[in-house]
């Protein structure tokens, strides 16, 4: 029992909301510039539901997977060194529903809690100077380069006697780097980055599950209609992400694509809405998934003194 157990975990331990659904980001606009002193609010939910492909030599068939993520987020833009900069964190609460034959006998795994905290640190290299909101209305966009460093840290609800969990037990790091060109109303970005994990020292029962590094491309190119309204399309590509439990190397190394649509409306002069669809396109290992999101921003400005 033990042992088929654990073949389970390691079938589908990638689909927890810290874990494997990070790699399969689409994130349009995450390197364009903004002015210093702008403060964003962000609420969202995700529905995400779908298959997931395992290694064919498991016993494991028909494992499917359905997560809700609820999330919070404060982001800041501030200048670093002469150059715009953000910093922003996000705490997500999810709801999974994991189901799956394992030696022909179906197995059921609910879940429910607080997933781990996210901190991001975003500063652009090129173009994207550090201006206040007016100087920003008349700066003309010009090309801009930017790097990131994102964390995930191990503060979700986790259990070491449970397989499949909410929160991961271990820290996350991604740095990346991207661009941003500007084509008339238009726009093309690209980005490359790759996900470094700690070891899960306390993995079911006090087993250590690593995992190597997990390199991850996007590309999107959209249109802005008018300001604060515009639809992009997306595109990533993620590879690697090969785990092992005390030293014994899973066949689970990732080699996935996705693409999608985000379409980001402007509700008012502070609030807008963000309405995001994605899917897979190849599927080696991992999660064949259906991800529907809505995010809401509110956005305000620093006041300053005359």
């Amino acid at each position: 029992m033990k042992s088929s157990a654990l073949l389970l975990a390691v079938g589908v331990l990638l689909l927890c909301p810290s874990a494997g659904l990070r790699a399969q980001e689409l994130e349009p606009r995450a390197y364009s510039p903004a002015p210093v002193g702008t403060n964003f609010l962000v609420g969202g939910y995700s529905h995400t539901s779908g298959d997931v492909l395992v290694d064919p030599s498991l016993p494991l068939t028909d494992v499917n997977a359905q997560i809700e993520v609820a999330l919070l987020g404060y982001v800041r833009t501030i200048g670093l060194f002469g150059r715009s900069a953000s910093l922003g964190v996000v705490v997500p609460r999810a709801w999974v529903h994991v189901t799956g034959d394992v030696g022909g006998e179906g197995r059921e795994v609910k879940r429910d809690g607080l997933g781990d905290p996210r901190l991001r640190l975003a500063v652009n290299l090129l173009g994207g100077p550090a201006v206040t909101p007016e100087q920003f209305a008349e700066h003309r966009p010009s090309t801009t380069l930017g790097a990131s460093l994102s964390v995930i840290t191990p503060y979700g609800q986790y259990e070491g006697e449970h397989l499949i969990n909410i929160g991961t037990n271990r820290w996350a790091f991604k740095p990346e780097i991207g661009m941003s060109q500007p084509l008339g109303k238009g726009f093309l970005e690209a980005a490359a980055g790759a996900w470094l994990f700690t070891d899960n020292t306390d993995f079911f029962g006090g087993h250590r599950r690593a995992q190597e590094t997990l390199w991850s491309f996007q590309l999107h190119g959209g249109y802005t209609f008018r300001p604060g309204l515009w639809l992009a399309g997306d595109a990533t590509y993620y590879t690697g992400g090969r785990s092992s439990v005390d030293g014994v190397k899973n066949q689970n190394r990732q080699e996935n694509s996705r693409y999608g649509l985000t379409l980001a409306v402007p509700m008012s002069k502070s609030l807008s809405a963000k309405l995001a669809w994605s899917t897979g396109l190849t599927t080696r290992i991992g999660g064949d998934f259906d991800i529907y999101a809505l995010v809401l921003q509110y956005r305000w400005f620093d006041h300053r003194r005359s």
